[in-house]
């Protein structure tokens, strides 16, 4: 529930990576939608938690790359991004802050069964050696939730989605081309819960997740 002056309303699952962004300085933010999702736009308007909103509409599904580059004409050359999946709910808020601007880095989360998620592979420095896409049996149990990037590491991976005819429907294969071809990327395992709100199963997981998260404030509360 989000707390509007004295009333209650419910909260939108995508409110969670609104307010995570808020908190990472985000100034601006930018919906990729389906024609169908113009309740976003009526929900979000042109301005929300201090972030100017744009949105872009996506025609068709066609995979996670698809719908990050559209993006790319409202993200200048050298000005850098976070993105994450709306339909997910993770802690800490401030999470995003782990991360700093200046190299492609991902925000790492441990989970139950990696092999439904990207599960990432990390050297002993911490860069990302590999994404294992929905792998039958990662040998790690951390998975990529969120991430961020320079501008023109953006944009790079951009043009090399393109230079590959566009046909990476994840954003690990394309990742992985990446570091094949020399570029760098960072894993930190920042990361303490994620969930994925797009099943049952992770819907359910989410209430749990956030009744013991309110929980927890209420008590904290009560000790202050």
């Amino acid at each position: 529930m989000r707390r509007d002056g004295r009333s209650e309303r419910p909260k939108a699952v995508s409110e969670y990576l609104v307010e995570r962004m808020a908190q990472a300085g985000c100034t601006k933010l930018c919906f990729v939608i389906s024609p169908g999702k113009s309740d976003i736009l009526r929900y979000y308007g042109d301005r929300v938690e201090g972030m100017d909103v744009a949105y872009v509409v996506q025609p068709r599904a066609a995979g996670l790359c698809d719908a990050l580059f559209r993006a790319a004409p409202f993200v200048g050359p050298d000005e850098p991004v976070a993105i994450g999946l709306p339909d997910t709910v993770w802690f800490p808020a401030g999470g995003l802050a782990a991360l700093t601007a200046d190299r492609l880095a991902f925000l790492l989360f441990p989970v139950a069964h990696p092999e439904l998620f990207d599960a990432v592979v990390l050297d002993g420095a911490g860069a990302v050696t590999e994404i294992l896409v929905k792998a039958a049996a990662p040998p790690t149990g951390w998975i990529w939730g969120a991430l961020r990037a320079p501008g023109p590491v953006y944009h790079q991976l951009a043009a090399l989605w393109r230079a590959r005819d566009c046909e990476d429907e994840y954003l690990g294969t394309l990742v992985n081309a990446w570091i094949a071809g020399g570029g760098q990327a960072a894993g930190v395992k920042g990361g303490a819960s994620y969930v994925d709100v797009g099943t049952l199963h992770g819907y359910r997981e989410a209430l749990r997740l956030l009744a013991d998260t309110e929980r927890g404030r209420d008590d904290l509360m009560e000790a202050l």
